[in-house]
């Protein structure tokens, strides 16, 4: 498909997104709330509307051509990217239908495996058209999705999943079912998805279209008779659907019962019976409870669940274990979303319950994450100082952000030992007839209170590498269950997303400066939102990097800022097909 330039007055730079977001949003909670009474009828009617609407379609476009991180990547059409006025004319002509383009097959590496990920990258026309779905999709099944579901869902993270672990075996060890579905976005069977999605004709024809569209590898178009693609924005959004039951049917098998209750093979009259925790992120799950045999019952549960699904449970990632005790030959505790959860026993002095849970980074994940620094440190052996550094940075700043949460101040500082000693080995390498002293003196300098700062200078505007032990660890505060991101309290959200322990510090202080609002166009940030720091005078023309001279804005927003700024060339891009 070409998207050629068309004749009007308005053009996409002078659209009133404060307008369009506004009402889009106004739509989205309409349909969230009617969901939640369960007024289907009313939901249907909201979806129409916000399908039909100017203002969804255009953010739909919007999101994938500007906001989205993989933008730039062609399906099969081989389009990559869409100047303003091809944004318009799409947006302008922008509406579900039965039809849908093949994916274009592309395989990426499972980060630490041989193995790799296969994924459809739909059209632009086709990622528009689901960006416009889950629009309207999305705010009706938050509104029914399960409490402790956190896998790609707004507002939630795997920081919430680990927070809810910690407080279901805080006060009580218990036995673990540590689960993973197998090939779970591969083999969802499509007449099952569609019956659960149980929504408007409109866009069950369309999403139908999409399940069936197949998959391009090689000029070759092969069927898909199963299985949702990897690769669109709905994909995530419709296996979250296809899961969504499994911890409604595991506390209808085992429901809560008091001490007046009968007796039952799992529960003894005159005592309390809790039901079953189970944590799940998209295909991982965990199922928490103090007896063993109901552990082992809730896997037969949820084996049987999925076959209807057509889904299985992954033999060599489904284990038994406990949190204290181990099981067998198994060590106490388990591993979850990169996480090491253990409980020890300590003195009745040091903890009511005389053990004390401790959750830190998983020696999987450790040694990743080493290696990875090592193989940067190996593949710059000719490379200045400041490349070094900048490749570095970024891998130690991502990282600590996700652990900053847990116990690991003492592996942080381990890691910048060993980083030290890769480094040492670094200069000494490119300085073979220096002395040790020599080489120390020319890559690691003193600022401020800290010494041994591998740094290209003394002064304040060195480029420094980060250490691992200068992130802070801050606790997450978990999500409420009761909240949303379509619940009308933006206030709530954009606070929250202040405090975020994965936030960078200059984020969050920037987040917190401006009230959780973007300088540029005035609205609030959403979770959703991808936030972008600005030089607000740019560096080109005399700014410095400091606090008085940044802000936080959207990335659409400072899209705009930059083309005023004129800070870059202004670059015409020629869309293609082929």
């Amino acid at each position: 498909m070409v998207y050629t330039s068309i004749k009007t007055t308005e053009t996409w730079a002078s659209i009133n997104w404060r307008k369009l977001e506004r009402q889009v949003y106004k739509l989205q909670k309409r349909i969230y709330r009617a969901a939640q009474r369960g007024e289907a009828k009313t939901v249907r009617r909201l979806q129409r509307l916000l399908l039909s609407s100017k203002a969804a379609k255009r953010l739909a476009v919007r999101r994938i051509s500007q906001d989205n991180q993989g933008k730039k990547t062609a399906g099969v059409d081989g389009v990559k990217n869409l100047n303003p006025s091809a944004r318009l004319q799409m947006a302008n002509n922008l509406k579900l239908t039965s039809k849908a383009q093949p994916t274009r097959r592309v395989w990426i590496h499972k980060p630490g495996k041989s193995e790799k990920r296969p994924l459809g990258i739909p059209t632009i026309h086709e990622r528009a058209k689901q960006a416009l779905a889950k629009l309207a999709l999305e705010p009706e099944w938050e509104a029914k999705f399960e409490q402790n579901s956190y896998g790609f869902r707004p507002g939630r993270s795997c920081h919430d999943a680990i927070e809810a672990i910690f407080i279901a075996i805080n006060h009580k060890s218990k036995y673990v079912l540590d689960a993973d579905i197998a090939k779970c976005f591969d083999k969802i069977k499509h007449e099952k998805l569609l019956n659960k999605l149980n929504t408007s004709s409109q866009i069950r024809g369309q999403i139908k279209a999409w399940l069936k569209s197949g998959v391009m590898n090689g000029g070759r178009l092969f069927p898909t008779d199963e299985g949702t693609p990897q690769g669109g924005c709905i994909s995530p959004l419709l296996a979250n659907i296809a899961l969504h039951g499994l911890e409604s049917v595991i506390k209808a098998k085992f429901p809560r019962m008091s001490h007046t209750g009968k007796n039952t093979w799992f529960h003894r009259k005159g005592t309390e019976f809790k039901s079953p925790d189970v944590i799940r992120y998209a295909d991982d799950f965990v199922i928490l409870h103090s007896d063993e045999r109901v552990i082992h019952k809730c896997r037969e549960i949820v084996e049987d669940w999925l076959k209807e699904m057509g889904l299985e449970l992954k033999p060599s990632k489904t284990r038994y274990s406990h949190t204290l005790k181990g099981i067998g030959e198994e060590k106490p505790g388990f591993k979850f979303l990169g996480f090491q959860i253990t409980q020890y026993q300590v003195g009745k002095y040091q903890s009511k319950q005389e053990f004390k849970t401790i959750i830190k980074p998983s020696e999987e994940s450790i040694k990743k994450h080493y290696e990875v620094m090592s193989n940067i440190i190996e593949t710059h052996k000719s490379a200045s100082q400041t490349s070094l550094i900048a490749r570095l940075n970024p891998v130690i700043k991502g990282w600590t952000a996700y652990y900053s949460t847990v116990i690991s101040a003492e592996i942080f500082s381990v890691l910048d030992s060993l980083i030290y000693l890769k480094l040492k080995a670094w200069g000494q390498r490119r300085h073979h007839s220096k002395s040790r002293t020599w080489v120390s003196n020319r890559y690691w300098h003193r600022h401020g209170n800290a010494n041994w700062v591998f740094s290209t200078n003394k002064t304040e505007e060195a480029m420094k590498l980060l250490k691992h032990s200068d992130t802070s660890i801050i606790r997450h505060v978990k999500v409420k269950q009761d909240r949303s991101p379509f619940d009308g309290n933006l206030v709530y959200w954009a606070t929250r997303k202040g405090k975020s322990a994965s936030l960078p510090t200059r984020t969050a202080k920037l987040l917190k400066r401006q009230k959780g609002k973007c300088v540029h166009c005035g609205l609030l940030f959403r979770e959703d939102d991808v936030m972008e720091v600005d030089h607000v005078t740019p560096k080109s023309k005399g700014g410095r990097d400091e606090y008085k001279n940044l802000q936080l804005l959207h990335r659409h927003c400072h899209d705009e800022k930059t083309a005023k700024d004129d800070s870059h060339p202004t670059q015409k891009v020629c869309i293609t097909s082929t």
